[in-house]
């Protein structure tokens, strides 16, 4: 596996299902330094994997719950990405932003929270992936993007770019 098109898209079904979310206020982002699981190291939005019988929506709110001991407010969907890594592992990622949240973000067993400037957003410490849509969807556009990774290292990628929902 070299590039997306050695992939069958038309029936690809990630392994799992996975949310990210981002919390957007006054010109800052909220991320996070995961301490631990896959991108253990990086920084990225607050997320994880669908427990049994959560839709995204649900799952998005419990992993920022977890993870930074907040709780987000009017979460929106913008957008998907499908991960196929070389080594076969694949994952389904659901996006939310909102621009809302109760509570103190607070360190926890499996992240540290950071606040960045939206123009100061450090994507050399991130997944690759993320510089090509996270600027996307901080402008209000909707995104699915599929990406081929060996380890860390982005292969091939194709990402759609909307105003509306894919």
């Amino acid at each position: 596996m070299h590039s997306l098109q050695d992939i069958d898209w038309s029936c690809w079904q990630g392994q799992d299902i996975a949310t990210l979310t981002f919390i957007v206020q006054r010109g800052q982002i909220l991320l996070i330094r995961k301490k631990r699981g896959l991108g253990a190291g990086k920084i990225n939005g607050p997320g994880g994997r669908l427990e049994p019988g959560e839709t995204p929506l649900q799952c998005a709110i419990r992993e920022v719950r977890e993870e930074l001991c907040i709780t987000p407010g009017n979460l929106q969907f913008y957008g998907e990405s499908l991960f196929q890594f070389v080594d076969g592992y694949s994952i389904h990622v659901h996006t939310y932003m909102a621009e809302e949240f109760t509570g103190t973000p607070q360190e926890t067993d499996e992240a540290i929270p950071l606040w960045f400037a939206l123009d100061q957003i450090p994507y050399s410490e991130m997944w690759a992936d993320d510089i090509l849509w996270l600027p996307e969807m901080l402008k209000g556009n909707h995104f699915k993007g599929r990406y081929l990774f060996d380890g860390d290292r982005m292969l091939d990628h194709h990402l759609d770019i909307g105003k509306k929902k894919f």
